[in-house]
């Protein structure tokens, strides 16, 4: 009986945008399609299907072109492109208005950031943009209500200096804004050690956080984070106790402590990487340029901690012998701070 009384489903156009930009060593040509529903209703029209007729789209060509440019931006290497506006056509078949637009420009740039915010009273509406260098589709993205910026490295060498340019600042702060890390890094410095022990541990973490950072990095192992960073403040915990009971065994396991917990560490380094928006065509450049980064921010504390520690050993062990005391508590209690935070409440 509920059968009988079904009817048929009408269904509706989603309207999208479609952005279309063919980057050349001289300038760029795109093109953006947009729906008639998105377009009229900006504009205040009654009915969508006025811009389906091509000579009311050119009668409205400026007020058309001012609510684009309003909202679609370009920047080349940070400066402004002034987007020269082309042809202007109605698309009936499609229920959508084209727009071609073109911007020049000395030579090819390293970056291209493409700023696109459309039709924001519709919170589901998406513009998808394609890219193309040539005949070929270089990427892909898609903009929404939360992503809105795009910045796209072009192939070029000016592309790989920007990418570096991008990345190795992006790893140095990463470090300096990462308590657990420098935390982690210092509570295996504390024991103090020669030159040859303390360069076997630094490298040891190095090594350890670079080959996660690349499995992660290219999606071959990608544990949770709601696993990774209570596992990493376990690791400060560890390191923090280890410390404790080196004095009373006479063994020093920090090389090896360092590498198991730096493959921990590099799934942390990668969760932050993937923030990014980690560019296609340079994935081998940007991951280098970030783990360079990473290393220089690990360097610069290393030397800002391991010659203090290494006056107060020499000058005075029943000093730093309290210090490692007091230190290594301190690591245990913040590591185990962060372990109930990130466990209960991220």
């Amino acid at each position: 009986m509920a059968c009988c009384f079904t009817r048929a489903a009408l269904g509706h156009p989603i309207p999208f945008s479609y952005l279309d930009l063919r980057l050349a060593p001289h300038g760029l040509d795109g093109t953006l399609t947009v729906h008639a529903i998105d377009l009229a209703h900006d504009l205040n029209l009654e009915s969508p299907g006025l811009l389906l007729s091509q000579s009311f789209v050119e009668g409205n060509r400026v007020g058309i072109l001012a609510l684009v440019q309003s909202r679609l931006v370009m920047m080349a290497d940070g400066a402004t492109l002034q987007l020269e506006p082309g042809k202007i056509e109605a698309l009936p078949e499609r229920q959508s208005v084209g727009l071609q637009m073109s911007a020049r420009w000395t030579r090819l740039p390293g970056v291209l950031e493409v700023r696109c915010g459309l039709f924001p009273y519709d919170p589901q509406h998406q513009t998808f943009l394609n890219i193309y260098e040539g005949e070929r589709l270089a990427h892909q993205e898609i903009f929404d209500k939360d992503r809105q910026v795009f910045e796209y490295f072009t192939g070029s060498h000016q592309g790989t200096r920007a990418v570096v340019k991008k990345f190795v600042p992006a790893g140095v702060h990463h470090i300096f804004i990462g308590p657990d890390h420098i935390l982690f890094i210092i509570g295996l410095m504390l024991m103090g050690g020669g030159l040859f022990r303390l360069l076997k541990i630094v490298t040891a973490f190095t090594v350890a956080h670079s080959i996660t950072l690349a499995l992660a990095t290219l999606n071959i192992v990608n544990p949770p984070s709601h696993i990774i960073e209570p596992a990493i403040a376990l690791s400060i915990m560890y390191v923090g106790a280890d410390n404790l009971m080196v004095g009373k065994e006479g063994r020093d396991l920090r090389t090896w402590i360092a590498f198991f917990f730096g493959l921990l560490h590099g799934f942390g380094f990668a969760t932050v990487l993937r923030q990014f928006g980690l560019p296609a065509q340079a994935i081998g450049w940007s991951l280098f340029s970030f783990n360079l980064g990473v290393e220089i921010g690990q360097a610069l504390i290393v030397l800002a901690v391991v010659p203090l520690l290494a006056m107060i050993h020499r000058r005075n062990h029943r000093l730093a012998a309290r210090i490692v005391k007091a230190g290594s508590v301190c690591v245990i209690l913040t590591g185990g701070y962060w372990f109930l935070q990130r466990l209960l409440f991220d």
